[in-house]
């Protein structure tokens, strides 16, 4: 089948549109598909496309009204917690796609019936980064989130700030600075909490390889469609305390101990204490993680694709 991937971010973007739309393109091949991937459709490539994938309801909305086949859609976030209610180009995207794949389940409660019917839950996977040696000498918290308001990407280093004296924990935050803005909030940050390090952006590799040498993730997002550090952070081992937004426990389900919410730094604090004093809480965590390893591994995705595409 020759199928195109419409993602509204140029592909070397580090934005998950970009991101998902690699993957997604990697996972077509794998199933022996002739794959490209663009930022629109507008039927003057020079190529007869069979099937459209299509990220983002309303941003890829005018290619998804104009292609004459099957389409695909992927929705976001920002579809699903954002531009649904009340986006008349969204609504009609949903309403045009023969099928549509949600990252998490979640997202479901979001659709009317008529939608629903034609969505598919297919989780993000990813492969196993080596698990690291924590140090000894500190409890290290990773963020991977780039500095943006959607992401609260300081609300874990202003969580430190509440730890006992005693504490250990120390924050390495891995993101992009969006605005010139949030660049000196991180560079404040850092100035002003002992506990804090921004990174700055890191390749892929190098996030994974801080993540597999953390003791616990933190993901604060004050919205999420289905977030892929979640996917990475479950298949390596590594627990995340997350914000209790209905994309992150579509992801991690609903009796997951790890929520705090949105914006609670006390409540954020509180479980940072937690996992650095009681075994038995850090424990809890791990055990949860380790019984949903296989719902992110590769070939679950893998199936769950082959499984939609044999439906067109």
């Amino acid at each position: 089948m020759r199928a195109l991937i419409v993602s509204p971010e140029p592909l070397d973007s580090t934005r998950g549109n970009s991101i998902t739309a690699v993957r997604w393109a990697e996972i077509f091949r794998k199933l022996g598909h002739d794959v490209s991937v663009a930022t629109d459709w507008t039927g003057s490539s020079g190529k007869d496309f069979e099937l459209l994938i299509a990220l983002h309801a309303r941003r890829s909305h005018s290619s998804i009204a104009a292609f004459p086949g099957p389409v695909v859609l992927g929705l976001t976030g920002t579809d699903l917690y954002g531009d649904l209610p009340g986006n008349a180009e969204a609504r009609d995207s949903v309403s045009l796609a023969t099928r549509i794949v949600v990252l998490q389940r979640a997202a479901l409660q979001e659709l009317d019936e008529s939608a629903r019917a034609k969505t598919r839950v297919i989780y993000q996977s990813s492969v196993a980064a080596t698990r690291g040696q924590p140090q000894d000498n500190c409890f290290d918290v990773c963020v991977l989130a780039h500095l943006r308001d959607v992401k609260d990407p300081l609300r874990a280093a202003e969580a430190s700030r509440r730890l006992p004296v005693s504490s250990k924990v120390r924050v390495l935050h891995a993101g992009r600075a969006m605005d010139a803005t949030w660049e000196e909030a991180a560079r404040s940050e850092e100035r002003t909490n002992p506990r804090y390090r921004w990174l700055g952006e890191l390749s892929h590799e190098g996030a994974a390889q801080l993540l597999a040498r953390s003791r616990l993730l933190v993901l604060s997002s004050k919205m999420e469609g289905g977030a892929n550090a979640i996917s990475e952070s479950v298949v390596c081992g590594v627990p995340a305390l997350c914000s209790d937004i209905p994309g992150n426990i579509g992801m991690l389900d609903v009796g997951y101990p790890g929520y705090f919410p949105v914006g609670d730094t006390g409540k954020l604090a509180e479980l940072l204490n937690r996992a650095e004093t009681d075994p038995g809480f850090l424990g809890s965590l791990n055990e949860f993680v380790r019984k949903l390893q296989p719902r992110f591994a590769p070939e679950q995705e893998l199936a769950s694709w082959k499984s939609l595409l044999s439906e067109l």
